[in-house]
């Protein structure tokens, strides 16, 4: 029954198998709902976390947090007031870009630690990635145009 009150919203569902058909009803279902961000992203991870450190360490209060930060994030996919979801969002996101944005740096570091080495400019403060191992060179600036000289 239930695959005949959808094979008449869309003629062709019928052609499309089950894996298709469960993907439209979620789309219809999804419509005007918030879905998912950042923040929810950072919810579900965190609460990974707490489940994995409340297996290890057997904290109850660990477990009972993991299922409130879960539940929070689902509820927050599937609610309609978009506005107020967006400006949490954008109110987490402000807190978490610069944090994002070191991580990424101190991982390019650690990447290309063997090979390279990373020399502050003395104008700007950019960071200038220079070969390792090259002896006394000039370095510019590609942001200020500024040149120093540093061994590398």
């Amino acid at each position: 029954m239930l695959y005949f009150i959808l094979s008449y919203r869309c003629k062709t569902l019928h052609q499309l198998g089950g894996f298709w058909l469960f993907r439209n009803l979620l789309r219809n279902f999804m419509v005007g709902r918030y879905g998912p961000d950042h923040l929810n992203i950072a919810m579900v991870l965190a609460s990974i976390v707490f489940n994995l450190v409340q297996v290890a360490f057997r904290l109850a209060m660990l477990l009972y947090l993991s299922w409130a930060f879960l539940a929070l994030s689902v509820v927050r996919m599937l609610s309609r007031n978009i506005d107020q979801r967006r400006t949490e969002n954008d109110r987490f996101i402000t807190y978490w870009w610069p944090v994002r944005t070191q991580i990424g740096r101190s991982w390019a570091n650690i990447k290309h630690w063997k090979t390279h080495r990373f020399i502050k400019c003395l104008g700007c403060g950019n960071t200038l990635r220079v070969p390792k191992g090259s002896g006394r060179l000039q370095i510019t600036c590609t942001k200020c145009g500024e040149r120093f000289i540093k061994k590398t």
